[in-house]
């Protein structure tokens, strides 16, 4: 779904490629609401010709009554074909807003995860509705509030010529000049509708990241604070949007000086066409109704420009966020990983983070199939970021890393990622029941399982739940403890069964009862699959086949656990600190 971030500063292309999804029913409402427009305006010729009727006396009847069934007719086709473009538009607007928001989903879920660090989710979420909400606003006020305003001023015009064409001619001339000057106007005040639009946005980022934070702005009393900030965002956004709205007013009332002045002139000129007989009272009633019909369409044009100018400002600063290209992309020839041995290779890479410092320069380290290796060290030393970069959320700058000789960066992302199971310190967990968190590491899984993996995680504390498995977690999981999040992520991994594991301190939230039998059951989860560990508690490595010791990108130390402790470096070091530290809590 790249071929999205094509239409990043394109948003009438953007707009236009969904209403192409739907050429059938598009063309069914613009078909009835021209239609309509047209009975509308012939309704205006019907009156002229039943009031030529009735100056004719009683003699003339039988065209009177011709003249009546005409209007008749007229009115009620008008109202006929409104009715068929609003049950069409009942459902084709709909559909074009769930087929954007679907795709636009599925292109912002693609990004790297630098994109998603950069930006607030709140805003994301907002640009998204914003997106969807505008496109849907845009596309009926074009169908029912620019399309019939223009139509009927084209009609009018029309009719009118049967009474002057220079009176037509005049009015051609003006009424170009008047949306041309409406739409150059209305561009000039772009930057202001975009701030609007950029303000808006902001608002809703910030109380989706408030909310979230709750815990964190009580423990540390932040209420006023942020009140006093979100007060103060919100009077930027109502400030912005003050401006942008008197701006398009002052649109407005130019526009209405000009129709007026227009209208005046018009029934000047019949009224003096009819003194001298070249028009009759008919026309001049034709030329009255065709007047005010003008004013009234290009009015309700005006008022449309306003809401259209500010929904496309909205648009277009959703989708040049949100349809950014994505910066990981499957190679052209990228292939499915083959599932082998799983060893792992990180050959000469070279790395920094976006705008960060570097992280490794020329880093080798092989891990053979099936060995359990352990990564030590001092924060920044790189052992997350070896995670990261196994996973391919990053690309390397030179370098290779490769599993069982396939370049990752050669394969498809979603065959890389098939073969890893992660075990995460801060543990991810859905707004779903329990059942489903576990499903998600397969979710072709039975129930059967499910439970089972349960069973081998220890997920025991189920039983005491009232609904079991079917238990909500509440947001991020809140309704659990650590420990019970923690064994969730163990029983996901456990149903994922991939030949790659990659775990971060996965039993550092567990109590103390229940760590031994955990272990126990990440010793099976490891059999026979290749482990990566981060580890701040060194005793989790005693039965390790290797131990890495890192700091600031490279390696310092590397050999199994009991050789390392039998010399006199930085592991032995790091595992001495630890025991002086659990014997001072213990004491």
């Amino acid at each position: 779904m790249d071929n999205l971030s094509g239409y990043a500063h394109r948003p009438l292309a953007f707009v236009l490629r969904y209403l192409r999804q739907r050429p059938g029913p598009h063309a069914v409402i613009l078909i009835a609401v021209a239609a309509a427009v047209a009975c509308s305006v012939g309704t205006q010729y019907g009156v002229k010709n039943l009031v030529d009727g009735l100056t004719g006396g009683p003699a003339r009847a039988g065209s009177v009554w011709l003249a009546f069934v005409f209007l008749m007719s007229l009115i009620a086709a008008d109202n006929f074909l409104w009715r068929i473009a609003s049950w069409t538009a009942s459902f084709t607007f709909v559909g074009v807003t769930g087929d954007l928001r679907r795709d636009i989903f599925r292109h912002l879920t693609g990004h790297a995860p630098s994109y998603f660090s950069d930006r607030l989710p709140g805003m994301l979420t907002s640009r998204i509705t914003a997106t969807s909400n505008a496109v849907f606003t845009v596309e009926n006020m074009f169908v029912w509030n620019v399309i019939p305003p223009c139509f009927a001023t084209v009609a009018a015009i029309a009719l009118i010529s049967t009474v002057s064409p220079a009176m037509a001619g005049g009015l051609i001339v003006v009424a170009v000049a008047m949306v041309f000057a409406l739409f150059k106007l209305a561009a000039a005040g772009k930057p202001l509708h975009d701030d609007f639009a950029n303000k808006a946005a902001a608002v809703d980022g910030e109380m989706v990241d408030v909310i979230n934070n709750m815990p964190l702005v009580r423990a540390f009393c932040g209420l006023r604070f942020e009140h006093d900030r979100f007060d103060e965002t919100v009077n930027r956004e109502l400030t912005a949007r003050g401006r942008s709205l008197r701006y398009l007013e002052k649109l407005r009332l130019a526009h209405a000086a000009v129709t007026v002045a227009l209208i005046i002139g018009l029934l000047a000129w019949a009224i003096m066409l009819w003194q001298r007989g070249a028009a009759s009272t008919g026309d001049v009633v034709l030329v009255c109704t065709l007047g005010i019909s003008i004013l009234s369409a290009t009015r309700d044009l005006a008022v449309a420009l306003v809401d259209v100018t500010q929904h496309v400002a909205r648009l277009t600063e959703a989708i040049a966020t949100l349809l950014l290209p994505h910066e990981l992309q499957d190679h052209p020839e990228a292939e499915p990983l083959v599932k082998a041995g799983a060893a792992i290779t990180f050959n000469n890479i070279s790395f920094r983070y976006p705008g960060g410092l570097k992280v490794f320069e020329r880093f080798n380290l092989r891990l053979q199939a099936g060995q359990r290796v352990g990564l030590v060290g001092q924060s920044g030393g790189g052992k997350s970021s070896l995670f990261v970069l196994l996973q391919r959320f990053y690309d390397v700058q030179k370098g290779s890393i490769t599993i069982d000789g396939q370049d990752i960066s050669r394969v498809t992302q979603q065959s890389l990622r098939e073969a890893i199971s992660v075990v995460p310190q801060d543990i991810s967990l859905f707004q779903r029941s329990i059942l489903e968190n576990i499903r998600y590491g397969r979710p072709t899984a039975t129930d059967d399982e499910v439970l089972r993996a349960a069973i081998s995680a220890r997920c025991d504390f189920v039983e005491t739940l009232p609904e079991g498995l079917a238990t909500m977690v509440g947001d991020r999981g809140v309704k659990l403890s650590g420990g019970q999040r923690q064994r969730i992520a163990i029983a996901r991994a456990f149903l994922k069964d991939a030949p790659i594991l990659l775990l971060d301190e996965a039993t550092a939230a567990l109590d103390s009862e229940s760590e031994e039998a955990i272990r126990e059951a990440l010793s099976r989860l490891m059999r026979g699959r290749t482990v990566v560990a981060i580890a701040h508690r060194l005793a989790t490595l005693r039965n390790f086949d290797r131990v890495v010791v890192l700091r600031a990108g490279k390696i310092i130390e590397d050999g199994s656990p009991d050789r390392l402790m039998q010399g006199q470096g930085p592991y032995r070091e790091l595992v001495t600190q630890e025991m002086s530290r659990l014997a001072t809590h213990a004491a």
